[in-house]
C-alpha cells in the first residue's frame, strides 16, 4: 500500500492591490505637502509678527522665508539618508520612516511658544529652524519613495499614469491646509487668529498621519525592489553608486525640474504676499498702525506696493487656481504616456516661459487678470509637475533608484524653491513694486529646463524593473 503524498504548497508571493498603491502614495505625499503649506502659509501670515517681533515689515518677512529655506537645505540631506534606505532596506519601511518624522516636527510647530512669551525671544526662532530642517529631511526621502511606490507597482504602459497619483498629493494637501486657515480666519477674530488659531492646522496633521501609516504598514514590497533583493545586486552605498554610475542623470533630472519648483512657489508663496500687501502706502501705514507697529522712516522708504487684496479673499483665488493645478496634474499622465515624458515637457516648459513674460499685464489686470493668471500658473504647473513623478524614477536603475531621483528632486528643490520666494520679494523691490523682473526669473529659469530636456532623452520605453547599475 503506497503512503499518501502531501500536496505541495506554493507560496504566491503577494502584492499590493491598485486601489491600496493608489491611496498609500496619494495619501502620504498629501500629509506631507500639508504640512508644508501650513508652513508656507503662516510664514507669510503670522510668523513674521510671531517669531520677528523686533524685526519691521519687509525684513521680518524675508526672515520668515530665510526659515522656509531651511527645510530646502534640508532635503538634499535627506533624499541621501532616506534614499540610502530606501535602496538598501526596501520602499515600505522608509516610507512610514518618512511620513513619521513629517508628522512630529510639524505638530511640534505647532506646540512651540512664540518669541513674543518671555524668555523665548531667541528660542522660538531657534526650535522654529530645528523643526523647520525636519520637516525637509522628511520630505527629502518622501516624495521619490511615493513616486516607487506608485510606478514600480504600475501595469505595463501606464507609469506615467500611476506616477501621477503622489503628484496629486501636491494640490489636495494645499486645498486642506489653505482652506482649514480659511476657515479659522474666518471664524475667529484676528487677535485669536494670531493668539492660537494659527495652531490647529499644524497640531491637525497628526490625525493625516495616522491614516498614511495605518495604510503605508499594510504595504508589500514593490516587485521591482524585490527583484533586486532576489539577484543579490542591492548597493552597499547608493550613494556613491549613484554618482559613480549614474552622475548625468542627476544633472539631467535637477535641471528638469528646475522650473517646475520656481513656478510651484512663486505661484503659491510668491503671489499671496504680493496679492495681499497694500496697495498704497497709506494702507501701509494704516495697517502697520492697526498691528501696533506703526512704519518706520526706513520701512516707509523700503515699502513696495502689492494688490491690497485681504488675506481671506486671496487665499480663495488660490484654492480656485489650484483646483486646476489638481485637474492639470491628472490630464498630464495620459499626455505623457501618448506623446512621451520628453516630449509633454518641452511643449508645457515652453508655455512656462511665455508665461513668465504675462506678469505684469495679467496682475495688473484686476481681479480678471489675477484670476487668469493664477489659472493659467496652476495649470501649467500641473502638466509639468505630474509626469516627473514617472520621469525622475525613470532615469535611475532600481537599485539607486530611490537615492538618485531623490537627489535630482530636492537638489532642483535648493535651486528652485529655497530661493525662490526670497530672490522673488527682492525683485519685486528691485522694481519698486512691479512684478516684471519677477516673471523675467521664471523665463529664465524655465529656459535652463527647457536646455535639459533638449539634452536628455526619452525615457518612457525603458525596461523599469530589470535595469541595476
Amino acid at each position: 500500500m503506497s503512503t499518501p503524498q502531501k500536496a505541495e504548497t506554493v507560496e504566491i508571493p503577494q502584492a499590493n492591490s491598485r486601489g491600496r498603491v493608489i491611496v498609500a502614495s496619494l495619501i502620504g505625499t498629501t500629509v506631507e505637502f500639508y504640512d508644508f503649506y501650513v508652513y508656507a502659509t503662516a510664514a507669510v501670515l503670522v510668523f513674521p509678527s510671531l517669531f520677528f517681533p523686533n524685526a519691521e515689515g519687509s525684513i521680518a518677512l524675508l526672515a520668515s522665508f530665510a526659515i522656509f529655506g531651511v527645510a530646502f537645505i534640508a532635503r538634499p540631506l535627506g533624499s541621501i539618508v532616506f534614499g540610502h534606505f530606501g535602496d538598501k532596506v526596501g520602499r515600505k519601511g522608509t516610507l512610514v520612516a518618512s511620513l513619521l518624522t513629517m508628522g512630529i516636527a510639524t505638530f511640534l510647530i505647532g506646540c512651540l511658544p512664540t518669541a513674543l512669551v518671555p524668555g523665548w525671544t531667541v528660542w522660538a526662532p531657534a526650535l522654529l529652524v530645528v523643526f523647520r530642517f525636519a520637516q525637509g529631511l522628511a520630505l527629502g526621502g518622501e516624495w521619490s519613495g511615493a513616486a516607487l511606490l506608485a510606478t514600480e507597482n504600475a501595469p505595463a504602459g501606464k507609469r506615467a499614469i500611476y506616477g501621477t497619483f503622489p503628484q496629486l498629493g501636491a494640490p489636495i494637501g494645499f486645498i486642506l491646509a489653505n482652506g482649514i486657515f480659511l476657515a479659522l480666519s474666518l471664524g475667529l477674530t484676528t487677535e485669536q487668529f494670531t493668539a492660537w488659531g494659527w495652531r490647529i492646522p499644524f497640531l491637525l496633521s497628526a490625525v493625516m498621519v495616522i491614516v498614511g501609516l495605518y495604510v503605508r504598514l499594510k504595504l508589500v514590497e514593490t516587485p521591482a525592489f524585490q527583484k533586486v533583493i532576489d539577484q543579490g545586486e542591492v548597493s552597499k552605498l547608493p550613494v556613491g553608486r549613484v554618482f559613480k554610475t549614474s552622475w548625468r542623470p542627476l544633472i539631467l533630472g535637477t535641471f528638469v525640474m528646475l522650473a517646475t519648483y520656481v513656478l510651484f512657489y512663486l505661484m503659491t508663496t510668491f503671489t499671496l504676499s504680493y496679492g495681499t500687501a497694500p496697495a498704497t502706502i497709506e494702507a501701509a501705514k494704516a495697517k502697520a498702525v492697526a498691528a501696533g507697529k506703526p512704519m518706520s522712516a526706513d520701512a516707509i522708504a523700503s515699502w513696495v506696493p502689492g494688490l491690497g487684496y485681504t488675506r481671506n479673499e486671496f487665499l480663495v483665488m488660490l484654492i480656485v487656481g489650484v483646483v486646476f493645478f489638481g485637474i492639470f496634474t491628472l490630464v498630464s499622465g495620459p499626455l505623457a504616456e501618448k506623446f512621451g515624458r520628453r516630449k509633454t515637457l518641452l511643449w508645457v516648459t515652453g508655455g512656462i516661459i511665455a508665461f513668465g513674460l504675462l506678469f505684469v499685464p495679467l496682475l495688473g489686470g484686476g481681479l480678471v487678470g489675477v484670476m487668469a493668471l493664477l489659472i493659467v500658473g496652476f495649470t501649467l504647473m500641473g502638466l509639468t509637475f505630474g509626469p516627473m513623478g514617472a520621469l525622475l524614477p525613470e532615469l535611475f536603475p532600481t537599485n539607486v533608484r530611490y537615492t538618485g531621483s531623490a537627489i535630482s528632486y530636492n537638489m532642483a528643490s535648493i535651486l528652485g524653491a529655497a530661493v525662490a520666494p526670497f530672490i522673488a520679494v527682492a525683485l519685486w523691490q528691485a522694481a519698486n513694486g512691479s512684478p516684471i523682473l519677477v516673471g523675467v526669473y521664471l523665463s529664465v529659469m524655465a529656459v535652463l529646463t527647457l536646455v535639459a530636456l533638449l539634452i536628455m532623452k526619452e525615457t518612457r520605453d525603458l525596461d523599469y524593473n530589470s535595469n541595476v547599475s
